[in-house]
């Protein structure tokens, strides 16, 4: 009886020494990169509040608002600004937000009747007040609840008194290119300009400074320290105090109303003159 045949043993293969491929590629998982990202983001904007939030306590320290009522603030607020800048403050396609502006900048803008705006324009214009000074501060309390920003300045930087000379350089090379040196004001571009600063309260100089209204850049504690801006007030303080010593200011508007002077009055009065002396001789 033949015998059956044994079937054949698989060949194994040989060993090389090398451990066996992991079918891993490496790569790292989407959800990695996702978080990697988050965990960036998180740490910017930490980083970016905790700097404005310390910038912001710098040019505060003023207490005016601290005992101001914060719910007749949010009253006044959703009765006179929520149309136009949300009723949480958020902003509109009218107006922008108030997040962040800080009890200054309400304080400056409601303190000097800019807002809220009559009409809509180029910018808002300075006008008598609607609220009091009491609702003003309450308006501002508000504002401030909602997100830190600059703070109604400390009122040893408003007393008026410092060095005018170096308030006066100051002035020169930071604000006169639109105030005009005297603090006149001027003209800007798109209907726009710059108001005169005449009997300017030092309250709302500071808080321009520090909040930048309208057209305005912002001079926060790092551009111009407080004690500068109280130097600054100190100059615009002494002009308004101070008359012209030349005589006659003609505004203060600089070369522009005196060369219209020169040729109305003084190029006038010469021809009218030469007219009298020619008839007369005739």
């Amino acid at each position: 009886m033949a015998k059956s045949a044994s079937s054949p043993r698989p060949s194994r293969p040989a060993r090389t020494g090398r451990p066996a491929r992991s079918t891993r590629t490496g790569r790292r998982s989407p959800l990695a990169s996702v978080a990697l990202l988050v965990v960036g983001l998180l740490a910017t904007g930490g980083a970016y509040a905790m700097f404005t939030t310390a910038a912001s306590a710098e040019e505060g320290g003023n207490a005016s608002i601290a005992t101001a009522d914060k719910e007749n603030g949010e009253k006044l607020f959703q009765a006179n600004c929520a149309t136009c800048h949300g009723s949480n403050g958020e902003g509109t396609n009218q107006a922008p937000t108030l997040l962040g502006v800080g009890a200054a900048s309400v304080d400056f803008q409601v303190g000097t009747g800019r807002m809220p705006m009559a009409v809509q324009g180029p910018q808002a214009e300075r006008k008598p007040p609607q609220f009091t000074d009491e609702q003003t501060k309450d308006l501002a309390a508000y504002i401030a609840s909602l997100a830190p920003g600059p703070d109604i300045p400390a009122d040893e930087y408003l007393t008026g008194k410092g060095d005018v000379t170096e308030g006066a350089e100051l002035f020169r090379i930071n604000c006169a290119m639109c105030h005009n040196v005297a603090g006149a004001g001027g003209a800007l571009t798109e209907g726009k300009f710059a108001p005169s600063l005449k009997g300017v309260s030092a309250a709302h100089i500071y808080e321009a400074m520090i909040t930048g209204p309208q057209n305005m850049p912002v001079f926060n504690d790092q551009n111009i320290s407080p004690e500068d801006k109280a130097n600054i007030i100190a100059y615009l303080t002494y002009l308004d105090e101070h008359a012209s010593p030349g005589g006659l200011d003609l505004g203060d508007l600089g070369p522009v109303s005196e060369g219209l002077f020169v040729w109305i009055f003084a190029l006038g009065s010469i021809v009218a003159i030469t007219v009298w002396l020619t008839a007369k001789s005739n």
